[in-house]
């Protein structure tokens, strides 16, 4: 039988696991903490990598200027990193006064927001990963059946900074599914913890 952090030995002795739940609290917090400081960093590395991408080219003496605003979905990618940026240096922050204070999450609602934040912030930028990477495909390749000619013969250094962009985009996707399974396995400790109270009462 076993209680909150108190378990038995075979020698009916108490042992106390609370050191080891420390342990790991502050193994989460060290883990989250990096990965919201890689998603910030990141993500203003792929907003300005798209977001200053432009190259001028000439055309039968016309000259044509492809910035990221010529394509919605690049637009859409630019703010989807900044909002990922703004929000996980809020977090950040958080995660840091926590540390000094020493003080651990156990406020359900404010475990549920972070969760939902977490999740939103993950959707959003896989839909701006996806809808850029098409836009990059039909750049590429083109599409005959609707006429719409290979963007990237033509303006090769501004496709290729956008692939880059995409690139670093989605690899703060993948952080970021991480990151939801951190915050996810806080949310639903803080249940379990209730539950263990709750039994332990009877």
């Amino acid at each position: 039988m076993s209680y909150l952090g108190v378990g038995v030995s075979p020698g009916n002795v108490p042992v106390y696991h609370g050191t080891h739940l420390k342990v790991i609290d502050t193994r989460l917090r060290v883990t989250e903490l990096v990965l919201r400081c890689l998603i910030c960093g990141l993500s203003v590395l792929a907003a300005v990598l798209v977001g200053t991408d432009s190259q001028v080219k000439e055309i039968f003496t016309i000259q044509k200027k492809a910035r990221f605003t010529d394509m919605k979905a690049l637009v859409f990618l630019v703010v989807a990193n900044g909002i990922s940026a703004a929000y996980s240096l809020v977090q950040a922050a958080r995660c840091v006064v926590g540390m000094v204070r020493g003080s651990v999450l156990f406020s359900k609602p404010l475990a549920l927001a972070i969760f939902c934040g977490d999740q939103a912030l993950a959707y959003l930028n896989v839909a701006a990963v996806g809808a850029a990477a098409q836009s990059a495909v039909f750049a590429k390749l083109g599409q005959t059946q609707l006429q719409w000619m290979v963007i990237c013969n033509l303006y090769g250094k501004f496709c290729n900074q956008v692939g880059e962009g995409i690139a670093v985009a989605l690899l703060v996707c993948m952080i970021m599914v991480v990151l939801s399974c951190i915050s996810a396995f806080g949310m639903f400790r803080l249940h379990g913890g209730n539950k263990a109270k709750n039994n332990s009462g009877w």
